[in-house]
C-alpha cells in the first residue's frame, strides 16, 4: 500500500490538512465552529486539488472538469465525515472522557484524518482516472 503515489498523496494531504487545520483555528476567531470547519475544509480542498493534480496524479487522462467534479464530490463526502466525527468527539466523546481543554481542536484533528484512505482510492479511480 505504501507506493510512491500513496506516499506523495499523504504528503500533499498532510500539507492540505495543515492548511485546513490552521485556517480553521484562524477562522474560529471570527466564525462559529461548524462554519469555520466548512470554510477551512474548502481552503484545504483547493490546495489538495492543485497539488494532487500537479504532483501525485500527473498521468490522469480525464478532462479537468471531470477531475474537479469528482474531486469536489469525493471531498464533499469527506467533509461530511469530518464534520460528523469532529462534532461527535467535541460535543460528546471527549467531554465524556473528561477532556475539556482543546476538545474542539483535538476533535477537528481526528476529523480531518478520518477520510484519508477512502479519499485516496476515490481520487485515484475517479477524480484522476487514467482510463
Amino acid at each position: 500500500m505504501l507506493t510512491r503515489q500513496f506516499t506523495m498523496f499523504l504528503l500533499v494531504g498532510g500539507f492540505a490538512a495543515a492548511v485546513n487545520f490552521g485556517s480553521r483555528i484562524a477562522l474560529g476567531t471570527v466564525l462559529n465552529y461548524v462554519p469555520s470547519i466548512v470554510v477551512a475544509f474548502c481552503l484545504g480542498m483547493v490546495t489538495a486539488f492543485v497539488l494532487n493534480r500537479a504532483l501525485v496524479f500527473k498521468s490522469a487522462s480525464n478532462a479537468i472538469h471531470h477531475q474537479a467534479a469528482w474531486f469536489v464530490a469525493i471531498n464533499g463526502l469527506a467533509m461530511i465525515q469530518t464534520v460528523l466525527v469532529s462534532l461527535a468527539l467535541a460535543r460528546w466523546v471527549l467531554p465524556g472522557l473528561g477532556v475539556q481543554q482543546y476538545a474542539e481542536t483535538i476533535a477537528h484533528a481526528v476529523g480531518v484524518a478520518v477520510p484519508v484512505v477512502t479519499s485516496y482510492f476515490g481520487h485515484k479511480y475517479l477524480s484522476f482516472s487514467t482510463k
